[in-house]
């Protein structure tokens, strides 16, 4: 079942900044927030202060925030994308399958992750990016 479908932010390693921003402009409260340090302390020192991920409740909805991952190039215009939150492996799996229908790209292909057992990153055949997140 859909969990939820959820607005997603990419930052050029303003990150933190932004939670900041939006806990004051929106009145938003910060649910989580990992650096990358956080999550990996032997990563780069350069990248240690970068947002890995930031959950924000604003007025019961879910935001998400991170910095781009330093690996790929920041795009402006590819920087807020749907996250579709579904709590199946199975309809994960249905979701990948009908978005990836003549996708422009798939950045990450449906897959375990260290924080979800079936996550996908792609551009959809209307130029819209989604990230589909497995949370059991």
């Amino acid at each position: 079942m859909v969990k939820s479908i959820e607005p997603y932010i990419v930052t050029d390693g303003c990150g933190q900044e932004a939670v900041t921003f939006y806990c004051e402009a929106l009145g938003a409260r910060v649910q989580s927030l990992l650096t990358w340090g956080e999550m990996d302390p032997d990563c780069p020192e350069e990248r240690k202060h970068l947002l890995l991920n930031a959950q924000l409740d604003v007025g019961g909805i879910r935001l998400q925030i991170s910095d781009e991952n330093p690996d790929y190039e920041y795009q402006a215009g590819r920087n807020v994308t749907i996250a579709l939150i579904t709590n199946s492996i199975e309809e994960a799996q249905m979701f990948y399958r009908g978005l990836t229908i003549n996708a422009k790209e798939i950045f990450l292909e449906l897959q375990e992750t260290f924080w979800s057992p079936a996550y996908a990153n792609l551009i959809d055949q209307f130029g819209v990016m989604w990230q589909i997140s497995t949370e059991e």
